[in-house]
């Protein structure tokens, strides 16, 4: 027997350290290449680090909320077999294989052949150590396991609906919805003690939100524009656009509107399409239109990103945004779906009230926010006309963009918006 120290893989070009959300094993548990050891977060995306060996877990490096370098000690497992171990009695983790660069966990077929041939060489030989087996670990998302860990479920005793038998949130709502409803009597509890109070570390995304967003606060000098949009014949034009198509399974909503109109605007205005790096004084523009598009999930705010908007149908936008927003609240989006945006949109649906102050996603310059959609009394020709209306709160780095250069992006999608037939003669 010998002793296998696995260290924390690279999780991703250029990150020097992640965040350990969370332990999935303990000292005793036996794993094989198929488990998972631990998730990690970074960059937003969290990752499941997979174990390259058979053994016996002996030592975790490391506790919830710590943040780990890479190359740093993650776990020691105790394998079998005379090929397990080196001349030294140990042998280090491989690289990390790129299924895990892009945020999923490994297979088996996974490990580096290089670096870690001596720990896995023999490992389809050598039977489960201390003659256990391992029960295989359910297909699921990191935002799903934790869900159903706080609903009190065990994903092995669940039936995945997902691609592969994967377990999604929807199976957790199944299960909910199927199961006898009680009494709340935590409610009653609570109240019975006055001024009651709870305290919980911040880890995991929401830490990281709290890290960029105060960064991005005191940073970066902001400019907000808002400005009213009439959009009813956008609406009428998208209403007989899902009737006419209701076959595609794909209903449009605002979003691929706006998101055109925004590539548009983006084309004449190219500042706006932008990163700038303080630290170098330097503003790079981009031709294509990367969307990052905020969305709320049970771990936070998370922006994956629709590629390359500028070349796209309406159609195509649709399919696009249900797909990294469906991905994001499922926790399977990838790190590269959750990096890379190069101007953002941010709205809040039914909610979005009258009137938000978004915060720009730096290093970009630009964010447009949705405001909600309700029926106003408009002056036209002489007389009040009842109207579908919304605001547009856009929020600007003000070191890169002015306040007139602010005012004339956001004119101008009201114009595209306004009149929903420029959208598609912008390229005459």
């Amino acid at each position: 027997m010998s002793i296998y120290r696995m260290k924390l893989p690279d999780v991703g070009e250029g990150v020097a350290e992640a965040e350990l959300v969370e332990w999935l094993v303990a000292v005793g548990d036996e794993v094989t290449p198929e488990s998972v050891l631990a998730e990690v977060l970074t960059d937003k995306a969290t990752v499941e680090v997979a174990s390259p060996v058979l053994g016996v877990v002996t030592a975790l490096h490391g506790e919830p909320g710590d943040m780990l370098a890479v190359g740093s000690d993650l776990v020691e497992i105790e394998t079998t077999g005379d090929g397990a171990a080196s001349n030294s009695g140990t042998t280090e983790s491989a690289p990390v294989p790129d299924s895990l660069q892009d945020g999923k966990a490994p297979t088996a077929a996974e490990p580096d052949a290089d670096s870690a041939a001596d720990a896995v060489s023999n490992e389809a030989a050598a039977p489960p150590a201390r003659g256990a087996s391992v029960r295989p670990r359910p297909t699921a998302a990191p935002a799903v396991r934790a869900r159903a860990r706080s609903l009190g479920l065990d994903l092995a005793d669940l039936a995945g609906s997902g691609p592969g038998g994967r377990i999604v949130h929807a199976d957790l709502d199944r299960i909910m919805a199927e199961r006898p409803s009680t009494p709340n009597r935590r409610s009653t509890q609570t109240r019975a003690v006055d001024g009651a109070a709870r305290s919980e570390p911040v880890r995991g995304v929401r830490r990281r939100i709290a890290e960029r967003l105060t960064a991005t606060w005191t940073e970066v000098p902001h400019i907000t524009y808002v400005d009213a949009v009439d959009v009813s014949d956008l609406e009428r034009l998208r209403d007989e656009l899902n009737r006419q198509h209701h076959e595609r399974g794909i209903r449009l909503t605002m979003l691929p509107f706006i998101a055109r109109a925004m590539a548009i605007a983006c084309a004449e205005q190219p500042r706006l399409n932008a990163h700038y790096d303080h630290a170098t004084e330097t503003l790079t523009t981009f031709d294509a239109v990367h969307l990052g598009v905020a969305t709320q999930t049970d771990h936070g705010l998370l922006v994956p990103v629709i590629r390359n908007v500028e070349v796209q149908g309406l159609w195509d936008l649709a399919a696009e945004l249900a797909r990294v927003t469906t991905s994001a609240r499922d926790g399977a989006a990838t790190r590269d779906e959750l990096t890379g945006s190069t101007i953002t949109i941010t709205s809040l649906g039914a909610l979005g009230g009258l009137v938000t102050t978004p915060i720009v996603n730096a290093p970009e310059v630009a964010i447009v926010g949705v405001n909600k959609m309700e029926i106003r009394p408009v002056w036209r020709d002489g007389s009040f006309e009842p109207r579908q209306m919304f605001n547009l709160s856009s929020s600007f780095d003000h070191r890169m963009i002015d306040g007139w250069d602010a005012a004339m992006f956001v004119q101008r999608l009201r114009t595209l918006l306004e009149t929903p037939a420029l959208l598609f003669m912008a390229d005459e």
